[in-house]
C-alpha cells in the first residue's frame, strides 16, 4: 500500500477509478430498485413493506463496513504511518454516518407496520444507534484535527476509530445474544432464509450501493487532498 503513499500517484489512479465505480454502481442501484419495486412479489406476512429491504440491508452493511474501513485506516496510520490513511479515515466517516442514518430511518419505517412500533431499545437497534453516535464523534474529532492544520485525523482520532470497532461484532451478533424484535440473521454462509423470489434484486442494490460508497470515498479523499494542498500553499505565502 505504500506504493500509493504519494498523493500524486494516488490521484492518478483515483480519478478514473471514481468514474468506474460511480456509473456501474448507479446502474446496478437503479436496476435493483426497479426490479425490487415492480418485479418481485409482496411478502406473505409483511406485504409491500418488505420492499424496503433493498435499501435497508445495503445501508446496514455499509454503515458497519464503513467503520471497519475507518478501523483499518486507523491501524495503518498508527502502525505503518501511511500518509493517506488519515485522509481515508476522514473521507469514509461522512458517507458511513449517512448510510447508518438511512439504516435507522428505514428500519423504523419498516418496523412500524411490522412490529407495531417505530422504535424499541433492543440490542440491534440500540447498537446501530451507538454506531451513528460514534460516527458523529469521529467526524467532530476529525474536523478539530483539520482546524489545527493536521490535514487528516490526529492519532487520538485514530485510536477512537480502533476502539469504536468493538461495536461492529456487537451489532452483528446482537440478534443472537439477546431477545430482539429484529429478525435473526437472514443471510449466512450456510444460506439465506429469504425466498429467492425476493432475494435476487438485493444483490444488485447491495453491489450498487457499495460501488457508489467507494466512489464517494474517493471523491472525498481527492477533495481533502486538494484542500490540504491549497492550505499548505497559503501557509507558505503567509510565511513569505
Amino acid at each position: 500500500m505504500h506504493r500509493f503513499a504519494n498523493p500524486a500517484r494516488f490521484l492518478k489512479i483515483a480519478r478514473p477509478l471514481t468514474v468506474w465505480l460511480f456509473w456501474p454502481g448507479l446502474a446496478l442501484l437503479v436496476a435493483g430498485a426497479t426490479c425490487g419495486l415492480f418485479m418481485t412479489p409482496a411478502d406473505y406476512l409483511q406485504g409491500e413493506t418488505v420492499r424496503i429491504l433493498y435499501i435497508h440491508v445495503p445501508a446496514a452493511w455499509l454503515g458497519m463496513a464503513g467503520w471497519a474501513g475507518i478501523a483499518i485506516a486507523a491501524l495503518m496510520q498508527l502502525v505503518w504511518r501511511h500518509p493517506l490513511a488519515a485522509v481515508a479515515g476522514r473521507a469514509i466517516a461522512a458517507p458511513g454516518a449517512l448510510f447508518t442514518a438511512i439504516c435507522l430511518a428505514t428500519g423504523s419505517i419498516w418496523g412500524r407496520p411490522t412490529w407495531g412500533t417505530w422504535w424499541e431499545w433492543d440490542g440491534r437497534m440500540t447498537s446501530m444507534l451507538v454506531l451513528l453516535f460514534l460516527y458523529l464523534g469521529y467526524i467532530a474529532l476529525g474536523n478539530a484535527s483539520a482546524r489545527q492544520g493536521q490535514g487528516g485525523v490526529s492519532p487520538v482520532t485514530a485510536i477512537f476509530g480502533l476502539v469504536g470497532a468493538v461495536n461492529i461484532p456487537i451489532i452483528n451478533r446482537s440478534v443472537v445474544w439477546w431477545n430482539s424484535l429484529h429478525q435473526g440473521p437472514s443471510i449466512t454462509l450456510s444460506g439465506s432464509s429469504i425466498d429467492v423470489s425476493l432475494l435476487w434484486p438485493l444483490g444488485f442494490t447491495l453491489t450498487g450501493f457499495s460501488l457508489l460508497f467507494g466512489a464517494i470515498v474517493l471523491m472525498r479523499m481527492r477533495t481533502i487532498l486538494a484542500r490540504n494542498k491549497v492550505e499548505a500553499r497559503m501557509q507558505r505565502l503567509a510565511r513569505g
